[in-house]
């Protein structure tokens, strides 16, 4: 059966590839971030342990993307690139806007995630459910990156609304490309 544009399947494999692609440059901002810190602050650490989640989230939608065969985003290379330079940036200025860098991103991830559980209701339970619980720990990093203090970072609403305008791009740019 080939599929015509605009059919739910389409959809779903959009929705497959902009998650990895997002997962991915995630694990790229928290490797910049770390390649910067090194492991010599509390910041670094907590880095870390969202980075392993990151790290999971990636694998489980690499494998999805293998098993369902949807061509990921050719813009990966760029992802990659992209990610770790503004983990790097944002941890050359301090903790404070590296927790900035995250509030920021999770903040645009859950809507996102937010969005693509609205579209899917019951259609999918597989994504559906992955979709759901990466949406509850992309909301725990969003929570420790206030909490450690985002919201101090040399200016936060400057720094968070690029950072947040830079992900909308990238998640409707993946969708396609």
């Amino acid at each position: 059966m080939s599929w015509k544009p605009g059919d739910r399947r389409e959809g779903h494999d959009a929705m497959v590839r902009v998650d990895q692609a997002g997962e991915y440059g995630a694990t790229r901002i928290y490797a910049g971030q770390l390649a910067v810190m090194g492991d010599r602050t509390p910041a670094a650490r907590t880095i870390n342990g969202m980075a392993n989640q990151e790290e999971r989230h990636r694998a489980f939608f690499d494998a999805m993307i293998a098993r369902r065969g949807v061509r990921p985003t050719i813009l990966q290379p760029f992802w990659n690139v992209a990610g770790f330079a503004l983990g790097a940036a944002t941890a050359a200025m301090g903790p404070a806007a590296a927790m900035a860098c995250t509030a920021a991103v999770e903040t645009e991830i859950d809507r996102h995630y937010k969005r693509q559980l609205d579209e899917l209701g019951a259609s999918d339970p597989e994504l559906s459910g992955a979709v759901a619980q990466f949406r509850d720990e992309e909301l725990e990093h969003l929570d420790t990156a206030i909490a450690s203090g985002a919201e101090t970072a040399l200016a936060y609403p400057l720094l968070s609304g690029l950072i947040r305008a830079g992900c909308r791009a990238a998640i409707a740019i993946s969708k396609r490309i």
